[in-house]
């Protein structure tokens, strides 16, 4: 369960909830297309499995980083809310999860 703070958990049994993300991307305050290319530098190399997330304040990555997951072959996992205390309550998550290339 999350603390006052911190990232909220997916509900257990949604995609992804046994994940902690590997990677973790802070777009916030970046526009498009920023976060996409912020998410592609950070998972460059990384395995297969991987989970990634995003925190963007732009609501452009809403459509992108599921639109760059499906293009490269990627899972989009889904979108979650940041805790307003941190963010003023503009600020989300996207997560993706990496799969094998081919």
């Amino acid at each position: 369960m999350a603390s006052e703070g911190d990232v909220p958990e997916p509900a257990e049994g949604a995609p992804g909830a046994p994940d902690e993300p590997a990677v973790v991307v802070d777009a916030r305050g970046l526009a498009c297309p920023q976060p996409v290319i912020e998410l592609a530098r950070a998972v460059e190399g990384r395995p297969a499995g991987t989970v990634a997330t995003v925190w963007a304040t732009d609501a452009a990555a809403r459509l992108d980083v599921p639109a760059w997951a499906r293009l490269t072959g990627n899972e989009f996992v889904g979108e979650q809310d940041l805790p307003e205390s941190e963010t003023d309550g503009r600020a989300f998550a996207l997560t993706v999860r990496l799969r094998e290339r081919v």
